[in-house]
């Protein structure tokens, strides 16, 4: 699977309009900005795989820290946020291209939204589809609620990390929602839930006694990203 680091400055992403390197320059800030719109940061999309970059002698870790000592640097108050883009491996093209299409780039998408196909075939197994919010079990639509696909998501995107009960309520319910987050022995509750709709896959739902649950991927689980999969905060 191919990884690759984004550092950008959170903004509101309906303000944001790309912007080509060439247009990137000493006077262009002013020229950018318009009567309801200001430049807010910027986003540097990086193409290598953990492969290549090992060959360059450093790793995704090592070229993301070094970035943000250089932004420390030159403009403190800088604020940095450091992800991945997820692709599916063997995805062909430029690396900074499969980049800018997984974290929905707007002029990349724009120029491949036409070529989407509008349902691929879905095979047995589990098919957990991050695009489109659904899940496949043996060919079946399964009905997910949203907290439910939610919560398989996250520990999807983290698949072989252990994530902590007191992790999954803060990051799914105390995110100043209306619903009232719950216990920490709660989320067992839902993990049950969910488990139940998995039927004989539940297994890729592990407990982790004492600490919380992990996803672990067996041979008939499908993962689909799509363009736009959210990526954790990797580094």
């Amino acid at each position: 699977m191919s990884n690759t680091a984004l550092l950008t400055a959170p903004a509101p992403t309906r303000h944001l309009r790309a912007v080509e390197d060439h247009a990137i320059a000493p006077t262009a800030p002013a020229a950018a900005a318009s009567a309801t719109t200001a430049p807010r940061g910027f986003a540097l999309y990086v193409g290598i795989d953990e492969a290549k970059a090992a060959v360059d002698g450093v790793s995704l870790s090592t070229l993301v820290e070094a970035l943000r000592r250089t932004l420390g640097e030159l403009a403190p108050h800088a604020e940095t946020y450091a992800t991945v883009a997820l692709a599916p491996t063997g995805a062909g093209g430029r690396d900074v291209d499969v980049v800018r299409l997984a974290l929905h780039e707007p002029s990349a998408v724009a120029r491949t939204k036409q070529d989407q196909p509008a349902e691929d075939h879905v095979p047995g197994g589990v098919t957990v589809d991050i695009s489109r919010k659904r899940v496949f079990i043996d060919g079946e639509s399964a009905a997910f609620t949203f907290k439910e696909f939610e919560l398989l998501q996250y520990l999807v995107l983290r698949e072989g990390r252990t994530i902590e009960r007191g992790e999954l309520v803060e990051s799914l319910w105390n995110n100043g929602g209306d619903e009232e987050a719950p216990g920490e022995r709660t989320i067992d509750v839902h993990v049950r839930r969910l488990r139940a709709k998995l039927g004989r896959y539940e297994d890729i739902v592990r407990t982790v006694r004492g600490v919380g649950y992990r996803f672990d991927r067996h041979a008939d689980v499908v993962i689909r990203y799509g363009h736009g999969t959210p990526s954790p905060d990797r580094f």
